[in-house]
């Protein structure tokens, strides 16, 4: 399985879809989801994070994943954007979107069981010691500047 991020378009790049992803921070916390075995990138941990439909804009494509995997509502304005990188994973290619959503206080989280099998609250340093979900670890690092 080959699979590469770039924060450049890369040559003859062919996007087929838009992926959202967010990162829930409340205090020096992120929201990590565990993926259940079934599903790609099983056992592994990662953001609420999904593909954008037909007609969603990408603040709406996130706002609703969050909201289904978590139980987590927020407002549009409520979603930073942080930007996007080039992904290019066995022939196929997509956007990857970063946002974030920061919280004064933990939000309850209520998981779509049919995706996550738990959650976590923990420090993006920490985070990159996880078994974590395909270039996640290279997305929190861009995110954050963790070098």
């Amino acid at each position: 399985m080959r699979r590469m991020i770039y924060k450049d378009p890369p040559p003859d790049f062919k996007k087929e879809i838009d992926i959202v992803s967010c990162f829930v921070q409340c205090g020096d916390m992120i929201l990590l989801l565990h993926r259940r075995p079934e599903k790609s990138n099983g056992n592994k941990w990662g953001l609420p994070a999904g593909k954008v439909e037909s007609g969603e804009t990408i603040h709406g494509a996130m706002k609703r994943e969050l909201q289904e995997e978590t139980g987590i509502e927020v407002d549009s304005e409520a979603l930073n954007y942080f930007g996007h990188v080039w992904v290019r994973h066995n022939g196929h290619d997509f956007q990857y979107h970063m946002f974030s959503s920061i919280f004064d206080d933990v939000p309850t989280v209520i998981l779509r069981l049919n995706e996550h099998q738990d959650f976590i609250w923990i420090t993006p340093e920490e985070s990159l010691q996880m078994n974590l979900v395909e270039d996640q670890g290279q997305c929190t690092q861009l995110f954050y500047g963790i070098a």
